[in-house]
């Protein structure tokens, strides 16, 4: 079972969001990510995206990442709400961001 789940859905977190997964890895608690909505802008990040490749899972919103950047290929896994659904299941705590 994961520790920690990251749901970001604000182009505005990532101030908030690198210092968490910095600690997580420190103390290796295992975490993922579910992105959506306007928090896929945060995938053109160099610093997040370096970070995701600690997590046990980061997907993001396949509507989300169309909206704002159809043409392009996503950094990382693309899924539904389903998936969100299915990483709250196997994870001990929700932070929405």
């Amino acid at each position: 079972m994961t520790e920690l789940l990251f749901i970001i859905s604000s182009s505005k977190t990532g101030d908030v969001l690198k210092p968490l997964a910095r600690a997580c890895v420190r103390k290796g608690t295992s975490w993922c990510c579910f992105i959506t909505g306007e928090g896929v802008k945060q995938l053109h990040d160099p610093e997040l995206l370096k970070l995701f490749t600690s997590a046990k899972t980061t997907i993001a919103c396949e509507h989300s990442w169309h909206e704002f950047f159809a043409s392009l290929e996503c950094p990382v896994e693309l899924g539904s709400q389903t998936s969100n659904s299915e990483m709250m299941t196997e994870t001990k705590r929700v932070i929405s961001l």
